[in-house]
C-alpha cells in the first residue's frame, strides 16, 4: 500500500517548535536554497525596518542560527568570524510580508458550482518568492491539507513560509460551494469550533450565511481556548458582529450589508448588487460609516484590506502582468482573460470605480483614526489574483490608498505580526527577532513597485532563490 508523501511526513517528521534552520532541511527544498550559512551578512543594504521609520541608508544586518543579531552602520558593524558576508549595494531589505488573508486555493475553471482546488504544490513557493514568509489562511477549504502541509514545511520537507491555519469556513445555510459544511445551528458552530482546535488550527473565519446565535457560539467557543475569529459577513451586520465579539473582519465594507435599506435581521441581502449601491453615497471621514469606524476601533475589532482581489472587478485595472499569466494553467488563463474583457466592456454602467476608491477611503481613515489595518490579498474571485505576486500588488494599492510606502509596509508586516500575537518574532528587523528578511532590488520606501523585485527570501536566515521558485511552478496556477 502507497502511503501519502504528505502523511508519511508528518509520521515520520513531527513539527519542530523551534526556528527552522538549515540543518534540518530535505533535499527537495535545498533546491531553492540559495544562502544557508550559520552566520550571514547583509552589508551596504537599505533597511526598510517595518515600524514605519525613516529607510536607514548603507546598513549591515547580521544574521545568525536564524535569528537577526545586530544592525547597524556599516562602517562600525564588524562581520563575525567565519560569516558569508552579502554585499547587497543598491539593494533594500523589508522584513518578510505577513499574509493575512491567504488562501491555499485558487478557482478552478468552469462550473457551476464554484470549485477551489488546493494549490499545495503551487501556493507555498509562490508566496515565499514574493516575500511572504509568514501566512494566515483566512478559511480553509481542505483544512487537513493545510494542517499536513504546515507540518512538512515546518519539517524541512516542504517549501513556503510559516502558516497559520484557519479551520473550515463557519457558513450558515446558503453556501454557493459544496466544499463549505453549512451550520445546522448554534450547537453544531460550538462543536465545529471545538474540534478543529483539537485538530491544530489556530483562528476561525465566519462566513457570508452565519447566523448571529451562530457566530456568538463559535465566538465564545474560540475565545476560550485563547484563538480569535475572522469573518467575511453579509447576514451580519459589522456593529452586530463587533457587538457579538468578533476580532477581525475581513475586505473592508465591501462585506458589510447594514446600510442596504429595509434589510432584512440575520439574512445576506439577495444580490451583490444591493450591497454595493448601499454604499455608494457614504462618507468615511463622517456620518453613519465613521460611526461604524469608530464603533470597531473601540471594540478592538481589525480589518483585513484585500484590495487586488476587488481590483479585478474594475474594469480596466489590474496590470496584465506576464509573471501572472505565466504562472497560470492555459484554461485558468483563458477563463480570466475572458472575464476580465467582458468586464472592461461593460465600463461604461460600473459602480466599481467608485466602489474601490471608496473601499480605499475607509481603510485609510480606519487606520488614521487608530485601527489596526491588516494586508492580504485574497486568491479567489473569477482568478487573476495569486499567491506572492498579489501580496505585492496589495502594498502598492495601499500606497494608491494614500498610505506612504513605508506605512503600506508598515501595514503588510508589523501589524500583521501583532494580530498573531507575534511581534516579539516576526514584522520588524531588529535584534532577537527571527531573520524573516526579504532583499530588494532597488528602494521601495522611495518607489512602491520595487516590492515586486524580489531577489532572496530570507526565512529564519535561510535564504532562498525567488526566481527559482517562481520556475518551478509555472502553469501549475489553476490545478494545483
Amino acid at each position: 500500500m502507497r502511503i501519502p508523501f504528505l502523511l508519511l511526513c508528518s509520521a515520520l517528521f513531527p513539527a519542530l517548535t523551534g526556528a527552522q534552520t538549515a540543518s534540518h532541511i530535505g533535499p527537495r527544498v535545498k533546491l531553492f536554497v540559495r544562502e544557508d550559512a550559520a552566520t550571514i551578512v547583509l552589508t551596504h543594504v537599505r533597511v526598510i525596518d517595518g515600524t514605519g521609520g525613516a529607510a536607514r541608508t548603507d546598513q549591515s544586518v547580521v544574521m545568525r542560527d536564524g535569528k537577526i543579531i545586530t544592525v547597524g552602520d556599516a562602517a562600525s558593524t564588524r562581520a563575525p568570524d567565519g560569516a558569508k558576508v552579502l554585499d547587497l549595494t543598491g539593494r533594500s531589505v523589508v522584513p518578510g510580508l505577513v499574509g493575512m488573508h491567504d488562501h491555499m486555493y485558487y478557482p478552478a475553471p468552469g462550473g457551476p458550482p464554484a470549485m477551489y482546488p488546493e494549490h499545495a504544490t503551487s501556493f507555498p513557493r509562490l508566496y515565499l518568492a514574493g516575500g511572504v514568509t509568514s501566512i494566515r489562511t483566512t478559511g480553509s477549504v481542505e483544512p487537513y491539507t493545510d494542517l499536513e502541509l504546515k507540518k512538512a514545511i515546518d519539517s524541512g520537507l516542504a517549501i513556503g513560509p510559516k502558516m497559520h491555519v484557519t479551520g473550515p469556513y463557519l457558513e450558515g445555510l446558503g453556501s454557493f460551494t459544496p466544499q463549505m459544511h453549512e451550520l445546522k445551528d448554534a450547537d453544531d458552530a460550538r462543536r465545529t469550533v471545538e474540534y478543529w482546535i483539537s485538530e491544530g488550527v489556530t483562528s476561525f473565519k465566519a462566513y457570508m450565511h452565519i447566523t448571529p446565535d451562530e457566530l456568538a457560539a463559535a465566538v465564545k467557543a474560540a475565545h476560550a481556548h485563547g484563538i480569535k475569529v475572522t469573518g467575511h459577513l453579509c447576514s451580519i451586520g459589522f456593529r452586530e458582529a463587533a457587538s457579538i465579539g468578533i476580532d477581525d473582519l475581513e475586505h473592508g465594507i465591501f462585506a458589510d450589508s447594514e446600510f442596504v435599506e429595509g434589510r432584512k435581521p440575520d439574512s445576506c441581502p439577495e444580490g451583490r448588487d444591493t450591497v454595493e449601491e448601499s454604499l455608494l453615497n457614504l462618507d468615511a471621514a463622517s456620518g453613519p460609516l465613521h460611526d461604524t469606524i469608530r464603533d470597531l476601533i473601540g471594540k478592538h475589532v481589525a480589518v483585513t484590506s484585500t484590495l487586488p482581489v476587488f481590483e479585478t472587478i474594475v474594469p480596466n485595472r489590474a496590470p496584465l502582468e506576464p509573471r501572472v499569466l505565466d504562472a497560470m494553467l492555459p484554461e485558468a488563463r483563458i477563463m480570466y482573460l475572458q472575464r476580465r474583457s467582458a468586464i472592461s466592456d461593460g465600463a461604461a454602467k460600473s459602480h466599481w470605480p467608485v466602489l474601490l476608491k471608496k473601499e480605499m477611503e475607509f481603510e485609510h481613515e480606519f487606520a488614521k483614526e487608530g485601527g489596526l489595518l491588516l494586508a492580504g490579498l485574497d486568491p479567489t474571485g473569477y482568478g487573476g489574483v495569486i499567491a506572492g505576486f498579489g501580496d505585492q500588488r496589495e502594498v502598492e494599492l495601499l500606497v494608491e490608498a494614500g498610505f506612504t510606502p513605508l506605512e503600506a509596509i508598515h501595514i503588510a508586516t508589523a501589524n500583521g505580526a501583532e494580530f498573531l500575537g507575534e511581534s516579539n518574532q516576526i514584522g520588524t528587523i531588529a535584534p532577537g527577532k527571527a531573520a524573516d528578511i526579504v532583499v530588494i532590488q532597488g528602494d521601495p520606501s522611495a518607489n512602491i513597485k520595487d516590492i515586486e523585485n524580489v531577489e532572496i527570501v530570507f526565512k529564519d536566515g535561510v535564504g532562498y532563490d525567488s526566481a527559482k521558485m517562481i520556475e518551478s511552478v509555472k502553469g501549475l496556477v489553476g490545478l494545483r
